[in-house]
């Protein structure tokens, strides 16, 4: 034993290991081991074969070391090479970064030194990084992301209060769990007779009186459930003001929370919100079909009018699809409402067909706006059935102009078949003048709604003297 307390293997207890075996072993210790000279020449290579190293590195012998390392590694290898050579081996590894060109794949190497024999060979004993330097980028992307994430919960936190603050309506968020307000308004603090951050955290239910008996978090736990939910009526016990609390139930983080809106009973804020709840009535309860699309002519919300004319179970099966899938004409119908709404601002009584679930055509007028949301536009499309009174309907042109007046005078003064050939030119004049009204002179609509090509459409018109209609474009 030395005075360290390490034993030395003597030369009769070491096994003889041979030169094939003692490769394997190497290799089989380190990911990749090199046989380098003291001047940096690559002796011999032996790598792992469960490593995927992507260079051919056999092709290293004969190389200079530090033609295989990235710049900033070789001032690294030749400091530590020159400590190497003058003081002994060291205990301490070197981390090399290996690039398979100037601008290739790198891999990082750890490595330690070892003397050979007496020739001056130095081993190189390896082991891969990668794995380490992938699990440090997975940790900095989690802590990037962590970050990210804080930067939106705190940007959102931010909205959300902006929008609380600057809202004229009262608001307090509750715990149904604890009872407490976890967030409110300075509008709803003013109403109970508090100051701003007075109701924060403070029990909710010992704010009211309840004008029938009961508890408060009971009633307004009740309503916001409830199938046609009422305002829980109460009083303030600080201003006495008699109030009353619309409730909304949601849940976030696993938390049953109350969205309690404050009203005066006077009903201040409810003329302020009249037209909205009229409107929002209208859309519901209203006798005629309301469709919003975007500008593709994809139906973004319909009412229930809408799905019992086209005979459909729920909206889900409507969102998402074109309006056009349920006009007669498809999507010639949909481009003349939407051109000539997005060009004038609306469109007034454009009658088509709709087409439902199965298959029945009702006659309908179609009303279109477009309305400016942002950067997009949206049109609201008001469809009334008019299949009832079909028949109560003048036609479009009437039948008493000259062209009527001189097919009438013919008869007596030619053949039935000149009188037939002029009859068919005044209904086919009738009819393209009808396209051309409906489309708003757009020649390509007409002719997709005539069934004809634009060429064929042109002639016609050129025929009966109707291209001296001004071109709104």
């Amino acid at each position: 034993m030395t005075p360290r307390g390490t034993k030395y293997w003597n030369s009769g207890t070491i096994p003889l290991i041979g030169p094939e075996i003692l490769g394997d072993i190497i290799s089989e210790i380190s990911d990749l081991a090199m046989v380098i000279s003291e001047t940096g020449t690559i002796l011999s290579v032996l790598v792992n074969p469960l490593q995927d190293f992507r260079p051919h590195l056999e092709d290293w012998e004969g190389k200079d070391v530090r033609e295989t390392l990235a710049p900033e590694s070789v001032a690294k290898l030749d400091t530590r090479l020159a400590d190497f050579l003058e003081n002994g081996p060291s205990h301490r590894p070197i981390e090399l970064n290996h690039a398979e060109g100037p601008n290739g794949w790198e891999f990082p190497i750890r490595y330690s030194l070892h003397r050979i024999g007496p020739d001056g060979s130095i081993l190189m004993l390896g082991r891969d990084l990668r794995p380490i330097a992938e699990m440090q980028q997975q940790l900095v992307r989690a802590q990037i992301s962590l970050e990210q994430d804080f930067e939106t919960q705190r940007e959102s936190d931010a909205r959300f209060r902006m929008i609380m603050e600057r809202t004229n309506e009262a608001f307090a968020i509750v715990s149904l769990r604890t009872g407490r307000v976890t967030d409110s308004n300075t509008v709803a603090a003013s109403l109970l007779g508090m100051a701003g951050d007075d109701l924060q955290d403070a029990p909710f239910a010992p704010e009211f009186e309840l004008r029938k008996r009961g508890d408060v978090m009971e009633a307004l736990s009740a309503q916001a459930i409830a199938d046609r939910p009422m305002p829980v009526q109460v009083t303030s016990r600080k201003s006495g003001t008699h109030l009353r609390i619309i409730p909304t139930m949601f849940r976030a983080s696993g938390e049953r929370l109350l969205m309690c809106r404050i009203e005066p009973e006077e009903g201040g804020s409810i003329i302020a919100d009249s037209l909205s709840s009229n409107l929002a009535a209208l859309y519901q309860q209203g006798p005629d079909s309301i469709v919003f699309t975007d500008a593709a002519g994809k139906i973004l919300a319909a009412n229930e009018s809408f799905l019992n004319l086209i005979e459909a179970a729920h909206d889900l099966s409507v969102k998402g699809r074109t309006l056009g899938d349920y006009l007669m004409r498809g999507s010639v119908d949909l481009k003349v409402l939407t051109e000539n709404a997005a060009r004038s601002g609306r469109m007034r009584a454009y009658p088509t067909k709709v087409v439902g679930a199965f298959g029945t055509p009702r006659t309908v007028e179609i009303a279109v706006t477009c309305i400016q949301a942002g950067d997009s536009s949206v049109f609201a499309h008001v469809i009334r059935d008019a299949s009832r009174t079909d028949h109560l309907r003048p036609v479009r042109t009437p039948v008493t102009d000259d062209n009527v007046r001189s097919v009438m005078e013919l008869v007596g003064s030619a053949s039935l078949k000149d009188i037939v050939a002029e009859t068919t030119n005044v209904v086919e004049k009738m009819c393209i003048e009808t396209a051309v009204e409906l489309t708003m002179n757009n020649r390509v609509a007409a002719a997709e709604m005539l069934g004809l090509s634009r060429q064929s459409l042109y002639v016609k018109l050129r025929k009966y003297g109707l291209l001296a209609r001004d071109d709104p474009s």
